[in-house]
């Protein structure tokens, strides 16, 4: 099995032997607010997010899922509700939020928001798929 993992939007994502469910790559691109969802190659959604507002940090690299919360709430922040929450590096995750008008500008803790309608899709999407056939991009 190869699997090439794009540095760019611009790049073909290459598999063999997938299984039923193809790869998910997750690209969040800080600078413009946006998600991208590719699966099997195919762009499939590109949404609105709010990463971290100045003095936080929503950390850049390349991830895999390492667990699932769809009910989570805060233990950091009073309880603040983060449905259909996909932790990927620690405590950083991507879920809902109840912040929706801030959505397309920076505004989190350092976690990646969505529309919860947004984030419930991408959570069926990555729970199907499985964490191993998973890649999350965090990039400027």
């Amino acid at each position: 099995m190869s699997i090439a993992v794009p540095a760019s939007a611009d790049e073909v994502i290459s598999t063999s032997n997938r299984s039923t469910n193809p790869m998910i790559v997750v690209r969040v691109d800080v600078s413009e607010q946006k998600m991208t969802v590719i699966q099997g190659g195919k762009r499939l959604y590109q949404w609105d997010v709010s990463t971290a507002r100045t003095g936080k940090i929503t950390p850049r690299g390349t991830f895999q899922p390492q667990f699932f919360s769809p009910h989570h709430r805060s233990s950091k922040y009073g309880g603040a509700p983060m449905p259909w929450s996909v932790f990927y590096d620690g405590d950083y995750a991507i879920h809902g939020t109840d912040a929706i008008s801030r959505l397309g500008a920076p505004a989190s803790a350092g976690c990646v928001r969505l529309h919860p309608d947004n984030a419930e899709v991408l959570y069926s999407m990555i729970f199907e798929t499985g964490k191993s056939d998973t890649y999350i991009i965090v990039q400027d």
